[in-house]
């Protein structure tokens, strides 16, 4: 709907220019070549932040795993990608962070993952300590300000966006292991969703909606109070003049950006336990300004105010929501284009590895040709709990 508003020129705060699309589509090709020349692209998931600098830590965790069984492992996997990604809302400028074991300084996601995959190995978010990596609410329901601070070296000189807003997010995930032991098992433990998942799959195979519906059910009381229906709080869902529906969403647009990234991530876990997973393109794309920034960097999304650009936003504000619903359309559009550039098959590739390439990483490119600091277009005030 939002779209369809921005084709016929009645979008509030973005015209829209699909005739730039083409010549975005061959820079995405030309980021995707350059990433992966043989076109061996994985999924967009945590997974890949973990391998930054060329150094794949997890695999360098897993060596200690060898001796346990593909189901315990996938469980472990499930307790630090859900850990890590709801950590994960952009850090900020400001931040980073220096790896004890290489003293490499790293920041932004890559930053924030390879923090987080570090107070994971050490047992923060476990209440055993015989069984460090695991992720329950024992642990969780406690965990505070000061320890998600100390583990990300935060200071007054590395100021981490959202610490508040991260530490309580944890907490609010331990009450929600503990409020549904169908998802997560009399133990309360994020890896129990492996097991209840493994039971919903049918021959083999599991969709990839039954993911980010479990996602959804078994996280939804985690989010800051925002819209709501029937008490049922919605997350990471917004409002905008353009959404005209006869019942109660009437006027609401839904994203769960780190719900679906959260459901990408768990797919290898799943495929690596034997599980295979279909239908990744009923997800969507992920609205996020990585995404978003390549549109508007690219001038198929021009402001129709100048100063938009130069202003700081909430994220619930209308021309954030506008921006990220025209992203996630423009991300199914841009998709077939630069599958045809690289003579792909959805099938081959779809979304989830377009991201990866991808427009994500073309986002992020295309910034620093833009500006010397590799900011977003768009300046954003995060909570640390939707980006």
């Amino acid at each position: 709907m939002v779209f369809t508003a921005a084709e016929a020129g009645r979008a509030p705060h973005f015209t829209l220019h699909l005739d730039r699309l083409p010549e975005t589509a061959r820079y995405v090709a030309r980021a995707i070549r350059d990433n992966y020349p043989t076109l061996a692209i994985p999924y967009h998931a945590r997974w890949r932040h973990f391998a930054a600098g060329g150094r794949d830590r997890w695999v360098a965790l897993a060596a200690r795993l060898k001796d346990r069984p593909a189901a315990e492992i996938a469980r472990i996997r499930f307790d630090l990608a859900v850990t890590s990604v709801l950590l994960d809302a952009g850090a900020g400028e400001a931040w980073s962070y220096r790896e004890p074991a290489t003293g490499d300084r790293l920041s932004r996601s890559e930053g924030l993952a390879v923090a987080s995959l570090d107070m994971f190995a050490a047992g923060a978010f476990s209440s055993g300590t015989r069984e460090p990596l695991r992720a329950d609410a024992g642990a969780l329901r406690g965990f505070n300000e000061n320890a998600l601070a100390s583990g990300f070296q935060v200071t007054a000189d590395n100021p981490l966006v959202g610490l508040a807003g991260r530490a309580d997010l944890m907490r609010r995930l331990g009450e929600a292991l503990a409020a549904d032991p169908e998802l997560f098992g009399n133990a309360a433990r994020v890896g129990n969703l492996f097991d209840y998942l493994s039971r919903r799959s049918r021959n083999g195979e599991l969709a990839a909606t039954d993911i980010l519906d479990a996602v959804l059910r078994g996280f939804s009381s985690i989010w800051p109070g925002r819209e709501t229906i029937d008490g049922v709080n919605l997350g990471d869902v917004w409002r905008h003049p353009a959404i005209r529906t006869a019942d109660r969403t009437d006027g609401l647009v839904p994203f769960h950006k780190l719900s679906q990234w959260l459901s990408y991530s768990l797919v290898e876990p799943l495929e690596d336990a034997g599980i295979r997973v279909t239908g990744l393109d009923q997800l969507t794309g992920l609205p996020e300004y990585r995404n978003g920034g390549l549109f508007i960097d690219s001038d198929v999304l021009v402001p129709r105010d100048a100063a938009l650009l130069r202003t700081r936003h909430a994220v619930g504000g209308e021309p954030i929501v506008e921006w990220r619903a025209l992203t996630v359309a423009l991300l199914d559009r841009i998709a077939g284009l630069v599958r045809a550039e690289l003579n792909l098959t959805a099938a081959d590739f779809p979304l989830a590895k377009i991201l990866e390439g991808g427009t994500w990483s073309a986002g992020r490119r295309l910034a620093r040709e833009r500006r010397a600091s590799g900011t977003p277009p768009i300046t954003l005030d995060s909570d640390g709990t939707v980006f």
